[in-house]
C-alpha cells in the first residue's frame, strides 16, 4: 500500500525516594508464583536534558528539560522491574511534583503485597486509591506502575513484553520525524535534518493559525513528496479554524489530522467528522477504553493516536487498539517524547500489534540523555526493539542516581 493511500484504507532520600520500604513476607501459597508479590517500590524523580527546540519543554518557569519519574519495583522473589512515568504540565495536569506525591502517598502503599501477575487487580487498586473523574485518575503516573509490572512478568516467564502481548519479538519500527518550527524559513532545514538521519515520514506540529500552518505543511510536502504526513494540533484549534484547515491539509496529502480541538468539544468533533474532508484522530482526552467507546458511539473520530504513557499503560492501550480494530477505526502510534523505559514500553506495544505506520516516538530526536546501557539508537530512521525478557533494557543505576540527585536539587523536591 502506498503511504499516501493510507486514508483510503483503512525522590525524600538523597539518591532515590524509597516510597514504601516495608518488607513483605512471602506466603507459602505464593512461592509457586515466580513473579511474586510487590515488596517495595522506589521512585527516582529526574529531568532529562534536551536538544533542539520543542515547544512543550517551555513551561511558566521558562525553558525546561523533560521531567520523568523512574520506578524500580522489587518482588518478594527477588525480581526487579522498571517503569517510568512521564508527566509534564504542557501536555497534562500531571507534573513531576504531583506524580511523586501520587506515588508516595496513594498508589505505592496500596500496592504493597499485591501479586504482580494480577495487573487488572493492580489497576482496580489504583482506581480506589485515586478515584477516576470523567476518566482514569493520574493516568501518566500510573503508567509507570503498569510498565514495571509487565517488565517483571516478562522476566519471570523469560519472555519479552512483545510476546506477552501476543506479538513476535525482535525487528525494528520506523519512526516519524517531528517538524516543530518557529518560522517558515526553518521548515526545509528540519526536513533535511530528518532525511539525513534516514527518516522517511514526517509529523508537523500545527495550531493555532491555520493560514500559517498550511504554508508549513506545503513546504514539508514539497520537500518530502512521498512521505506519510501527519498534522498534530494538540487541541490548539477552535472549530472554525479546524474546518478551515482540514480540507487544505487533505489537498496536501495529509493522512492524519490529530487532536484538532479540546476533547470536551463533543459537538465540534461531530461537526468536523461530518465535514469528511480528512480523517480525524483523537489523542488528548481519550485516556481509557470506556471513554473511547463513548466517543466511537458519538461518531467523533475516525482513528486514535495511541500513547501508552498517557493512557495508564499497556493494559489500557492494548484494549483501546482492540476497540479500534473491532470498530473499523484506524490507529497510529505516538508518544509524549518518551525517554528510556517509557519508550521501550511503547515500542513493545506497537510491535505487538504490527503498527502499520511510522511511529511518532521523538524522544531520540529531542532528548540528549539516557539512563540505559546500551542506549536506544536510531539507524536509518528506525529503532530496533531490545532483546531479552521483559522490556529488554538495562538501567545504569549509577547514572540514574546522578540524574535524580541533580533533579531533586534543581527542582527543590
Amino acid at each position: 500500500m502506498d503511504r499516501r493511500d493510507f486514508n483510503k484504507h483503512g525522590p525524600a532520600g538523597v539518591l532515590s525516594m524509597v516510597l514504601w520500604p516495608k518488607p513483605f513476607a512471602a506466603k507459602p501459597e505464593n512461592l509457586m508464583n515466580k513473579a511474586g508479590n510487590i515488596q517495595s517500590i522506589e521512585a527516582f524523580p529526574m529531568e532529562y536534558r534536551t536538544k533542539g527546540y520543542f515547544k512543550f519543554f517551555t513551561t511558566p518557569l521558562g525553558a525546561s528539560g523533560r521531567p520523568a519519574v523512574m520506578i524500580k519495583m522489587t518482588t518478594d522473589t527477588g525480581l526487579v522491574g522498571w517503569g517510568q512515568s512521564v508527566p509534564i504540565s504542557t501536555w497534562s495536569y500531571e507534573t513531576l511534583e504531583t506524580s511523586v506525591i501520587a506515588l508516595r502517598n496513594y498508589y505505592v502503599p496500596s500496592l504493597i503485597g499485591h501479586p504482580v501477575e494480577d495487573i487488572s487487580g493492580a489497576h482496580r487498586i489504583m482506581d480506589k486509591a485515586i478515584r477516576p473523574g470523567l476518566t482514569t485518575g493520574m493516568p501518566i503516573t500510573r503508567a509507570g506502575i503498569d510498565f514495571a509490572l509487565f517488565d517483571i512478568i516478562g522476566k519471570s516467564r523469560d519472555q519479552s513484553v512483545v510476546e506477552i502481548l501476543g506479538g513476535k519479538a525482535g525487528g525494528a519500527l520506523d519512526l516519524s520525524w517531528t517538524v516543530n518550527v518557529r518560522s517558515l524559513d526553518d521548515v526545509e532545514k528540519s526536513v533535511d535534518e530528518g532525511m539525513r538521519l534516514g527518516y522517511k515520514d514526517f509529523n508537523v506540529k500545527v495550531a493555532p493559525d491555520p493560514e500559517y500552518d498550511v504554508q508549513v505543511v506545503k513546504r514539508v510536502r514539497a520537500a518530502a513528496p512521498d512521505a506519510f504526513l501527519w498534522c498534530d494540533a494538540n487541541t490548539g484549534y477552535d472549530l472554525d479554524s479546524a474546518l478551515t484547515a482540514a480540507p487544505q491539509f487533505a489537498d496536501l496529502g495529509v493522512q492524519v489530522f490529530e487532536s484538532p480541538m479540546p476533547p470536551s468539544r463533543f459537538r465540534d468533533y461531530q461537526t468536523l467528522a461530518k465535514q469528511g474532508a480528512i480523517d480525524i484522530y483523537m489523542d488528548e482526552g481519550v485516556i481509557s477504553p470506556d471513554v473511547l467507546e463513548e466517543f466511537i458511539h458519538l461518531r467523533m473520530l475516525n482513528g486514535l493516536a495511541m500513547k501508552p504513557s498517557r493512557c495508564g499503560g499497556l493494559t489500557s492501550n492494548s484494549r483501546m487498539i482492540d476497540l479500534c480494530l473491532e470498530n473499523d477505526l484506524k490507529w497510529v502510534g505516538s508518544g509524549l517524547c518518551d525517554p528510556d523505559i517509557s519508550l521501550a514500553a511503547s515500542l513493545a506495544l506497537y510491535r505487538s500489534f504490527s503498527l502499520p505506520t511510522a511511529a511518532v516516538l521523538n524522544g531520540p530526536q529531542f532528548l540528549s540523555e539516557t539512563v540505559l546501557k546500551p542506549a536506544f539508537e536510531v539507524v536509518d530512521g528506525a529503532i530496533a526493539l531490545p532483546a531479552g525478557p521483559g522490556l529488554g533494557v538495562e538501567v545504569d543505576e549509577n547514572r540514574l542516581q546522578e540524574l535524580s540527585l541533580r533533579t531533586v536539587k534543581d527542582w527543590k523536591l
